[in-house]
């Protein structure tokens, strides 16, 4: 039955076309659905996507390119989400096909912001897909490093093995490794929160922090990370994964980190609205503050970097003033 399983990918942007990538070395062919009908003509001509990792060559035979979501959905057995998750809702609206019996996996680190859910939760409260039929495909891993084919990790989770043994397998190549996780709640969180130490690490870093305040504040972040997760789904995990720990350390400290060059730009004072417009891409981090830091309200976690970022980013504190008062709530 694994042997004929169709997949399709969602979305236009690095992240999808790294997907798209790897999944055409295991896959005769696969359906990448994307809103730009522009970048779909120039891939069908040129072979690549003109917008984001424009080096990835597709042998186009294997590409069935579509810029209506509900070809893509009704062709595939396994859908992969890859589209920032501020914008998940407005695609999922434009549904007409059922999700119905489809395994659905998420690469979008990031919370809906219409649901305060992360990706998982929200196809399972809002489509009543099963846990089950739902995993997610985590770091530690940049889809510019996939693009040089540089050796990258992943961690897939589902709840069932057996879907996530699938999607690692056809994920997998000489430069992929991938290894397969139960925590589906845990990694899905770890990957949204992390994109909020990374904006902390690049506003350090934009203030004039050095090496030495920034492994501090990783150390911190990984701990402030497991009381989060803690609180929101209490299971038997290791944070020191690769999953956790070592998807925080490359966006933290990679130049590849969007959410650290946005956290760059605070810190050497931009405002948040003019590094936004600065950037050709969606920093999750900054939707993610926001959702944190509300539904900690509820988990009460010790969380003084979550709560130090949305306060420069939604309340407009000084960044300078606010990481001073961090400083000493670190150690």
């Amino acid at each position: 039955m694994t042997e004929n399983l169709k997949f399709a990918v969602i979305g236009g942007g690095s992240w999808a076309t790294a997907i798209a990538k790897m999944l055409c070395v295991n896959l005769p062919e696969i359906a990448w659905y994307m809103r730009n009908e522009d970048a779909i003509e120039h891939i069908k001509k040129h072979h690549h996507n003109p917008n984001y990792l424009s080096s990835v060559e597709f042998d186009i035979k294997k590409l069935k390119l579509t810029s209506d979501i509900n070809e893509a959905v009704g062709y595939a057995d396994y859908i992969i989400f890859a589209i920032p998750s501020a914008f998940l809702n407005g695609e999922l609206e434009k549904l007409t096909e059922s999700l119905e019996g489809k395994v659905v996996f998420s690469a979008i680190k990031g919370i809906v912001p219409e649901t305060s859910l992360i990706v998982g939760e929200h196809f399972n409260t809002t489509y009543n897909i099963p846990f089950d039929n739902i995993g997610v495909i985590t770091g530690p891993c940049h889809a510019e490093e996939v693009a040089l084919e540089r050796l990258s990790y992943l961690t897939i989770a589902c709840g069932d093995a057996k879907k996530a043994k699938i999607m690692a397998k056809n994920l997998s190549g000489n430069y992929i490794k991938t290894k397969i996780s139960d925590d589906i709640i845990g990694t899905e969180y770890a990957a949204m929160l992390k994109n909020i130490y990374a904006i902390a690490a690049g506003i350090a870093h934009g203030l004039g922090y050095g090496d030495n305040f920034q492994s501090v504040l990783m150390s911190n972040g990984i701990r402030e990370m497991k009381k989060f997760i803690k609180k929101v789904h209490k299971m038997k995990r290791n944070i020191n994964d690769s999953a956790y720990l070592g998807d925080l350390l490359v966006t933290g400290y990679s130049i590849f980190s969007r959410n650290r060059m946005f956290g760059n730009m605070i810190g050497k004072g931009y405002t948040v609205k003019s590094a936004m417009m600065e950037m050709s891409m969606v920093a999750e981090g900054y939707y993610a503050a926001k959702s944190a830091y509300n539904l900690n309200l509820d988990y009460g976690a010790q969380t003084p970097i979550i709560n130090a970022v949305y306060s420069i980013l939604y309340e407009g504190k000084s960044a300078k003033s606010v990481f001073k008062k961090l400083t000493d709530k670190l150690d």
